[in-house]
């Protein structure tokens, strides 16, 4: 399920979509992959608007203002060839409540089981034509009129949907790519480490539309800001800290933290030497920072007091009281559940392993459909509410490591002020860079042009900054993608099927008539003559 179409004109009577087919939206649990998606995309069906009384093997178009759960399922149950759902070129000019509506809808969609493919089109005016006269013809099938209905039928021209895929094949050795550095404490590598960690790539119904820009180019963003900020306070003796700080650009943060899991054992498991295997002080995760008056910290169990982590969310609620009244600051406690295929929150990856994590959020639910859809994109994040909890997040946690508030800094000093203050345009400027592609980890390849920007982005300001790969098990994997992710439909102009009939029931009554007239043209001559005489003697 999940196709992306772009409409170009194609000679004269045939119009050109570029398909991106998703084969491979999959929903991966510990040890099982459960597969959704269409995996056969080829079609050679009429196209239809879901007005028309009859969807059976035809190619539905639906346009997103539109679109409702009730008409997508009409369509399947009519057994449609295909789906077609129309979206705006603009999203921001989608009202909210159509963008809450679909990105409610989207899960059900995934999850649903079904054999007929769903294709994705972002609108122009080629494609804007079509559906307009596709859906004239659908209108007029439910006619009163038999004659109005036969009238249009020989006037109306509607559109063949054509495909030549193949069905999709498994990729083997499809790499999930992470990309981790780090900067050392003043006092070597046994000291404390505190790991800041965001998963960089997107999701949803379709994976060349998933630019995930709140969910979560905005906790990346974040992430490489802190990487900035500390590199500058890590350059001088005097504010070196005495804490090792290790960031982590995880990869397969959708695919349940694939990229996550399978680092934490290279470094817990597989290795002599590791950050991770010394003192963790904790592990702050970042998801979905880029809108909302409102933050939470996720716990899968409360800090202790007299922990550092305790320590972390006493500052992030001072500075959030003192500085930023408008936000409203909580912490949500909750276990993890075993039990589901997937889990909540990036943190509970570590949480597993015993290492103390939470995850800091605008989102009070980890179930909000923001985290998983297309409707994520660029328009509906407030660079303003980002750059805010940048400032939030930097300030709380520069307090704990120089343990500010023990040696009597006031609440509500400000630390990264003047030449050490937080960039909005450079957060802007990442946001732009990463919302500008689509980032489904299906796409992304280890020597994918991102992933190269990324890791020379955070070799800037990081130290030892390298890639860590990830491939699924060839007898248990856990993840699986496919092929086939470009195809070119075509949209042929043609008359309707029944057109054909009453074209052959003309041109039979034609020859009918000829032949007769062949078969009795003495008795025609004679007849011709005797009125043609009748007229001159008259």
């Amino acid at each position: 399920m999940g196709h992306f179409l772009l409409l170009k004109r194609y000679r004269k009577r045939c119009f050109a979509l570029k398909q991106f087919l998703r084969v491979s939206a999959v929903a991966v649990a510990e040890v099982l992959l459960e597969q959704s998606g269409t995996r056969n995309a080829v079609l050679n069906t009429e196209a239809r608007t879901v007005e028309a009384d009859v969807l059976s093997r035809r190619c539905v178009m639906m346009r997103l203002v539109d679109f409702s759960y009730e008409q997508y399922q009409k369509a399947l149950r009519q057994s449609a060839g295909a789906v077609v759902i129309i979206l705006p070129q603009a999203m921001s000019s989608v009202p909210q409540d159509v963008v809450r509506q679909f990105m409610e809808i989207e899960p059900e969609m995934l999850a649903m089981e079904t054999i007929v493919p769903v294709y994705f089109a972002v609108e122009d005016d080629e494609l804007l034509s079509i559906y307009e006269q596709t859906q004239a013809a659908s209108a007029s099938q439910g006619s009163a009129s038999a004659a109005e209905v036969l009238l249009h039928t020989a006037t109306a021209n509607g559109f063949q949907m054509v495909t030549s895929g193949a069905q999709s094949k498994a990729v083997s050795d499809w790499l999930i790519t992470s990309v981790e550095g780090r900067l050392t404490g003043l006092g070597g590598e046994d000291l404390p480490t505190i790991v800041i960690v965001a998963h960089y790539d997107s999701f949803g119904v379709a994976p060349w539309l998933s630019h995930g820009a709140d969910s979560n180019a905005s906790g990346i963003s974040v992430l490489l800001e802190l990487a900035r900020l500390f590199s500058r306070l890590y350059t001088y003796k005097r504010t070196h800290a005495g804490y090792n700080l290790l960031f982590f650009a995880s990869g397969g943060g959708k695919f349940n933290y694939q990229g996550t899991k399978r680092w934490l054992e290279d470094n817990l498991d597989h290795t002599d030497s590791s950050l991770l295997q010394d003192n963790v002080a904790f592990v702050l995760c970042l998801d979905t920072l880029g809108r909302g008056n409102s933050l939470h910290l996720h716990v899968s169990k409360p800090p202790k007091e007299g922990t550092l982590q305790h320590a972390f969310l006493r500052e992030l609620e001072m500075v959030v009281a003192s500085q930023f009244s408008e936000v409203q600051f909580s912490m949500v406690h909750k276990k993890i559940n075993l039990a589901d295929d997937m889990l909540a929150w990036e943190h509970e990856r570590f949480a597993i392993r015993r290492l103390p994590a939470f995850t800091v959020s605008h989102l009070e639910s980890h179930r909000d459909s923001l985290r998983n859809s297309i409707m994520d994109v660029r328009a509906w994040v407030d660079t303003k509410a980002l750059t805010r909890n940048t400032r939030i997040i930097a300030e709380a946690l520069t307090r704990v490591i120089y343990n500010l508030t023990e040696k009597g800094a006031p609440a509500d000093l400000q630390i990264f002020t003047e030449q050490m203050e937080i960039q909005e345009e450079q957060l802007e400027s990442v946001m732009d860079w990463l919302t500008s592609q689509p980032r489904a980890a299906q796409l992304i390849d280890k020597d994918s042009t991102f992933l190269n920007t990324l890791e020379y982005y955070m070799g800037r300001y990081l130290k030892d900054v390298k890639q860590h790969h990830v491939k699924a098990d060839k007898r248990d994997p856990e993840f699986v993608f496919y092929d086939q992710l470009k195809q070119v439909m075509n949209a042929y102009r043609v008359k309707p099927a029944i057109f054909d009939l009453l074209l052959a029931l003309c041109i039979a009554a034609y020859l009918g008539v000829a032949y007769i007239a062949v078969q009795h043209f003495g008795l025609l001559y004679k007849t011709v003559q005797r009125l043609s005489l009748k007229t001159k003697q008259q």
